[in-house]
């Protein structure tokens, strides 16, 4: 599984755009996230995954890095381009948008 840092993260953002999957709940997604990020809970994962678009490559946030590792294994193994960012949200460098 590719990784990348939350400040890793923020700058590439700086310079490109990039699909932004949040796995936290929708009330953990509504008190702030990453600003263009999309809230696919960890919790309904699996009956909504079919929704990504596999020729798309995403990065997959949550508070701390647990839950998007495990989002990430489960979309790799269904052959998914992911990337984890470690540190999550509470490693994120800048305001989250609400």
């Amino acid at each position: 599984m590719e990784k990348i840092s939350a400040k890793e993260l923020y700058k590439k953002l700086q310079i490109e755009k990039i699909s932004l999957i949040d796995v936290r709940e929708s009330d953990e997604f509504a008190s702030g996230h990453v600003p263009g990020a999309h809230n696919l809970p960890l919790s309904s994962l699996t009956e909504n995954y079919t929704r990504l678009d596999k020729d798309i490559h995403y990065h997959v946030i949550c508070q701390k890095g647990g839950r998007s590792a495990r989002a990430c294994e489960f979309l790799e193994a269904r052959g998914y381009q992911v990337t984890n960012v470690e540190g999550g949200v509470e490693a994120y460098p800048e305001s989250l948008t609400k």
